[in-house]
């Protein structure tokens, strides 16, 4: 099983994008999806996550991303979002989503899968 990012590009400050991870097999169900960026030069850093617990789906957002991203997960669609308004130059970096637990059907069998990381997806925001 794989995490596929993409929806990264280029954008002018002010923009949007919408950021998408998708689960290789049929997700089933997960603890904790992630998503994290890494700008040149920057280590990686934690960006927004968001827990399966029940029917609820709380989130937590770094301080930089307060009140202009929002995480979500299309568990039928088996896809992780992440939507960026309001874009600075200071989000230009490489997106990564992650799950720390995650279980997917495949043939007739649930699963488990853990720490997975996708490729990223480059976001480049200038004018």
């Amino acid at each position: 099983v794989q995490l596929q990012a993409s929806g990264g590009g280029l954008v002018q400050p002010g923009g949007s994008l919408r950021l998408s991870c998708t689960v290789s097999r049929r997700l089933n169900s997960f603890d904790t999806m992630s998503w994290f960026r890494q700008a040149p030069g920057n280590q990686r850093e934690f960006i927004a996550s968001i827990r399966s617990v029940g029917r609820s789906f709380p989130s937590n957002y770094a301080d930089s991303a307060k009140g202009r991203f929002s995480i979500s997960v299309d568990k039928v669609q088996s896809t992780l979002y992440l939507q960026m308004n309001d874009l600075k130059p200071d989000d230009t970096a490489v997106y990564y989503c992650n799950a720390d637990r995650l279980l997917y059907a495949s043939g007739n069998a649930i699963h488990t899968a853990t720490n997975l990381w996708g490729k990223g997806t480059l976001v480049t925001v200038s004018s």
